[in-house]
């Protein structure tokens, strides 16, 4: 019963999905441009012979919604690549910035698509006309109807790098949801679990865990680019910069609230960069930070006596880089954190608030190993970064790599298993 309301659901709700990417698209033109894959619509990429199902040359499906599953996603491919070096991509993404990241990603033969919108209809016109060998949906990304069609068409769908915390599995088990959600994670192939924990509540919830592999954002290789170009800005700074990452919105009120409170001396001995996490929230954090009575500087025109703004795409490696210390965004508010792994592989030490349930079990790891710190709130979470940067920070930066180093491997486990169940 719950299937088919389901089902009635997703279509009719289909105009206000429509309306929603248009209105969007009015700040982020992305949103705007090739509206109709999103419907089972791909008249503006051909279907040829290419799509056809071929074991030497698989077409090999991935699913990323936004940005952090993007980047998780580049992980997985580069061993992809080299495991299975004739393979294409199909790559699909629901948001802009998740699509934007993935176009670095394509090779020439590569297909980059919007996610379908989950009605029967637009799944089964996308699988269909592309006919992928497999399925790789990212971390938590649960479809039921998407996945209904892969099975229909007998494409096996694998959720990896699969993660499911205690508030999500919570909400999962609902009157009403439960069914669904149960029936989507059976219509799965295989399931490889970040942790343990998350693979007991992952079969809890339905699904069939099939091996524990690691958190693939442990192999994340930082620019060497970025690495290289803050070194050499980080060489003329005189005093030491501490970023607060991919902030959240509510958590920079409140971070600039507790930096006033701060004397002029403390607060004047540091660089404070804030970053938020998406990139329409720019003008509104600059706003913020100029409402709360601070001289504001954006990433190109940075200044002295200023809060620096990092009001750029794909730079995060340059911002750590050039940092002695990270603010976690999403953690000082019920959000479950931003990703802390990227920060430590640049050698930046973090500090995070008390909610980092979506990457639980490497905050607790980073934690225990001192690597990452954990206050109750922003105006804590700034004292202690006072304190970071006054420490040795030569140290601190080779902890944290050689931290992220030791936990490595998530990729080329993954990479074999995809290869084994295509063959």
């Amino acid at each position: 019963m719950m299937s088919l309301l389901y089902v009635f659901f997703t279509w009719a709700v289909q105009p206000l999905v429509r309306y929603k990417c248009k209105r969007r698209a009015r700040d982020e033109p992305l949103y705007g441009e090739h509206l109709e894959e999103r419907f089972g619509r791909f008249n503006n990429i051909k279907n040829d012979a290419s799509f056809t199902h071929d074991v030497a040359r698989p077409l090999i499906w991935i699913h990323a919604v936004s940005l952090g599953e993007t980047r998780a996603a580049a992980i997985l491919l580069q061993s992809l690549r080299v495991t299975m070096p004739a393979m294409r991509l199909l790559l699909t993404h629901g948001t802009a910035t998740g699509r934007t990241e993935g176009a670095k990603l394509l090779q020439s033969s590569d297909i980059q698509v919007w996610q379908p919108w989950d009605s029967r209809t637009a799944t089964r016109a996308f699988i269909t006309h592309f006919k992928p060998s497999i399925g790789i949906l990212m971390e938590t990304e649960l479809w039921p109807n998407l996945i209904q069609s892969a099975n229909d068409a007998d494409v096996p769908v694998a959720l990896v790098n699969a993660r499911l915390s205690e508030k999500s599995f919570r909400k999962s088990q609902r009157f009403g949801i439960k069914q669904l959600t149960r029936q989507a994670y059976r219509g799965l192939a295989v399931v490889y679990a970040q942790t343990t924990d998350d693979s007991v509540r992952l079969a809890s919830a339905g699904a069939k865990v099939d091996d524990v592999f690691g958190n693939l954002k442990f192999d994340i290789t930082p620019s060497p680019e970025q690495l290289a170009q803050a070194q050499s800005v980080r060489s003329l700074l005189t005093k030491p910069v501490v970023v607060f990452a991919s902030s959240r919105a509510g958590e920079e009120a409140a971070f600039l609230s507790a930096l006033k409170k701060l004397s002029e001396d403390l607060r004047s001995s540091v660089q404070w960069l804030i970053v938020p996490r998406h990139p329409q929230r720019f003008d509104e954090v600059a706003a913020l930070i100029e409402d709360a009575g601070f001289s504001l500087s954006r990433r190109h025109g940075w200044t002295t006596d200023s809060i620096w703004l990092g009001d750029s795409v794909g730079e995060m490696v340059f911002y750590y880089g050039i940092s002695k210390a990270a603010l976690l965004g999403g953690s000082f508010e019920r959000l479950g954190g931003q990703n802390l792994i990227e920060a430590l592989a640049c050698g930046c030490p973090v500090v995070m608030g008390p909610h980092t349930f979506n990457f639980q079990q490497a905050a607790d790891l980073a934690s225990a190993e001192g690597v990452a710190f954990r206050v109750n709130d922003l105006a804590h979470g700034i004292e202690r970064c006072l304190a970071l940067v006054g420490k040795d920070g030569l140290y601190a930066a080779n902890a944290a790599r050689h931290f992220v180093t030791a936990h490595r491997g998530a990729a080329a486990r993954t990479a074999a298993a995809i290869q084994s169940l295509i063959a």
